[in-house]
């Protein structure tokens, strides 16, 4: 049994080591070093107590909040000083979920621990967040210090280890934070550790700044040197700035209630010319040993890592990592500064869970370690979708029980298990605007079960939104297998399932809506284990868009694009099992048309609670054959009516939108 005396942890308590909701001072972020409160915790619901499409705080936060919060360090005391120490930012009325896992942020080398403040809210719902907080003053020698923060960030590791052994750590490194993150997770490769690194400063020695450090460290270069840094993170500050300004008055109010309401990079200039002069040297002395330190023990990290880089030096360095690390994925975020954590575009949770790194366990679940989208990313979603949906206008009908066939998805079952069968389109663009439908209109998260080149080790991300990878995962997709599709259906999951796989979506010419299903009525077998309702779909308007003019068949007669396919599915296929390994994953050569319009039919709900299909092989047969022979017929149905629908053309739906408005959902046949 490790024994750590209390004092030198704030946030610890006797009866449970949980950090303390601290007294507001000037604002919601502040330090304090009271003793420790048990955190009251919300019960069990949904997923884990939160509901689908919650409001996670994001964005709430911007550049005034964060100069009030570094003027609060000021406020404290001119003369900080002292030992390290954690602090928990203040998220009144709003506790994390329970078996919330531990975040622990380790910030740059200005070490004050505000820079995580605009993600405060939102990972304080899913996370126990603690920042590190490195007085300014603390004037112990270079040499030491880095080896003391370590130590220090590795008792607190330790302590949440005897607490539950089971939950993961994550480390949450920014800069010079990577590198303690790094140290840490390499002197402790057993540790339950998920590392999050910021632009990690690993490269530092070989950073461009090198020859002129010398220079820079001279005291009196200090009045040069700070804004030289702040210029690091104008553009985040502007961004912030702009993010907090209204957007309904005039361009040129804005910029002059930016100016003369809103707090500028100034104010911060003034609290760094406050800093000691010898600050500056001490603090690179510091950062280049912790970044010796770090790269020489790359090797002893066992932890999974997943690195978030933006401005080309880090991206570079992040390329060098992902090589060298052993469970190691990369985030790339294209309009970012060096500080990216204060960029209000950038959403740290989205990130989080769209690269897979969320977890409760030791093991990543794609069931169990789900959370909901929340209303913000909806919203990301919809911009991401915008484009789609405007030029196809998707039109959906569903099957009431009496056989009505009626606009929108009130004939789908309000309770799971569902299982939601149907075609692939081209490419599988029809299951966007679908996933979207079903939040707007019922609030559902559909889980989809999806190819795993979907869900890569690098992703990205930039001040429009994230990539479609980030976004499946975050809308409730996950790697085809059978164990997957099991558990969900266990959950009462509204799963969706496309049988024909990638094969259907990259087809062949001539193979418009033909159904390219396995024989094996196995899907109908694991919904009748669970009583699940099964609800066959069919979707057209794929023809209307684009026509194949290049497909696997030709591709595949052309020895360099041949090779390039080979070559690519053999790069894949490891990580693929089942029926998927069969299927090359390849672009075929897509000549455009004028858009005409996306339809949506689901059939009547079919329920295989009480039907003797887990034991009777032919029954199985005859329900899998009748599941796909209401989707075949849901696509007729639709190929034949959508030739009475006047806005069918994107011409006509245009016209409809300026004359009645573009938020007026846009009529279509009647059923």
């Amino acid at each position: 049994m490790v024994s750590i005396p209390l004092p030198t942890f704030p946030f610890l308590s006797q009866s449970h080591l949980q950090c303390q909701q601290t007294p507001v001072l000037k604002n919601p972020w502040s330090i304090g070093s009271h003793r420790a409160r048990v955190r009251v915790r919300v019960g069990d619901g949904g997923f884990k107590g939160l509901e689908v499409l919650y409001e996670d705080g994001h964005g709430t936060v911007g550049i005034s909040e964060f100069i009030d919060a570094m003027k609060d360090f000021e406020y404290l005391g001119e003369d900080e000083g002292g030992p390290l120490r954690w602090f928990c930012p203040a998220n009144p009325g709003l506790p994390p979920i329970k078996d919330a896992p531990v975040l622990l942020f380790l910030p740059g080398v200005d070490g004050n621990g505000m820079g995580l403040l605009l993600h405060h809210k939102a990972l304080g719902r899913v996370f126990e967040v603690r920042c590190l907080h490195v007085p300014i003053r603390n004037r112990t020698p270079f040499e030491v210090v880095h080896i003391e923060l370590v130590k220090f960030v590795e008792a607190a590791v330790i302590v949440e280890h005897l607490i539950d052994g089971n939950k993961p750590i994550y480390l949450l490194g920014h800069s010079f934070g990577g590198c303690l993150a790094l140290s840490v997770a390499a002197r402790n490769p057993d540790a339950n550790l998920v590392l999050i690194l910021s632009n990690p400063a690993t490269s530092f020695d070989r950073s461009n700044l090198q020859p002129f450090l010398p220079i820079l460290s001279s005291s009196h270069h200090l009045s040069i040197i700070i804004p030289c840094l702040l210029s690091f993170n104008v553009v985040n500050l502007v961004k912030m700035a702009l993010d907090g300004i209204d957007k309904e008055h005039h361009l040129l109010h804005k910029l002059t209630a930016s100016v003369t309401n809103q707090s500028s990079p100034m104010d911060i200039l003034k609290q760094l010319e406050s800093m000691p002069r010898d600050t500056f040297s001490w603090k690179i002395q510091l950062l280049k040993s912790a970044t010796r330190y770090a790269n020489s023990h790359l090797h002893a990290v066992k932890a999974e890592v997943l690195i978030l880089a933006s401005i080309l030096p880090s991206r570079d360095e992040a390329e060098r990592l992902f090589e060298i690390l052993l469970n190691c994925k990369v985030h790339y975020l294209h309009d970012s500064g060096h500080s990216l954590l204060l960029d209000p575009s950038v959403n740290l949770l989205t990130i989080i869970k769209g690269t897979g790194f969320y977890r409760h366990s030791r093991e990543h679940n794609d069931v169990t370690d789900f959370m909901p989208p929340t209303m913000m990313e909806l919203k990301a979603l919809d911009n991401f979708n915008r484009f789609v949906s405007e030029i196809t206008s998707p039109a959906m009908f569903s099957t009431l029980e009496d056989g009505k066939i009626v606009r929108g998805l009130s004939g789908i079952p309000n309770d799971g298990p569902v299982l939601l069968v149907g075609n692939h389109m081209l490419l599988g663009v029809e299951s966007i605007p679908l996933v979207a439908q079903f939040l707007h209109e019922k609030r559902v998260v559909l889980r989809g079960i999806a190819h795993p080149v979907l869900f890569p080790k690098r992703t990205e991300s930039s001040s429009q939104g994230p990539c479609s990878f980030t976004l499946a995962k975050v809308f409730g997709g996950v790697p085809v297998s059978f164990s997957n599709f099991y558990h969900l259906l266990s959950v009462k999951a509204f799963v969706l399932l496309y049988p024909g796989g990638a094969r259907e979506a990259l087809r062949r010419k001539g193979e418009e809506y033909k159904l390219i299903w396995p024989p094996q009525p196995e899907f109908v077998r694991v919904a009748a284990r669970f009583g699940a309702t099964i609800v066959p779909f069919g979707v057209v308007g794929e023809d209307d868009m684009g026509e194949v003019v290049l497909d696997y068949d030709d591709l595949m007669k052309m020895p360099v694009i041949k090779d390039v396919i080979k070559g690519f599915n053999q790069t894949i296929s490891v990580k693929i099992t089942g029926e998927s390994r069969k299927q090359d994953v390849f672009i075929p050569c897509i000549l455009p048309k004028i858009p005409g319009r996306y339809y949506f039919l689901f059939g009547k709900p079919i329920t295989t609670k009480g039907k003797d299909i887990l034991n009777n092989r032919n029954e199985a047969n005859a329900l899998y054959l009748h599941v796909k022979s209401v989707a075949e017929n849901c696509i007729s149905y639709l190929i034949e009516k959508r030739e009475e629908d006047i806005y069918r053309s994107i011409c006509q739906r245009t016209l409809h939108q300026v004359l009645k408005g573009s938020h007026q959902i846009i009529p279509s046949f009647e059923p």
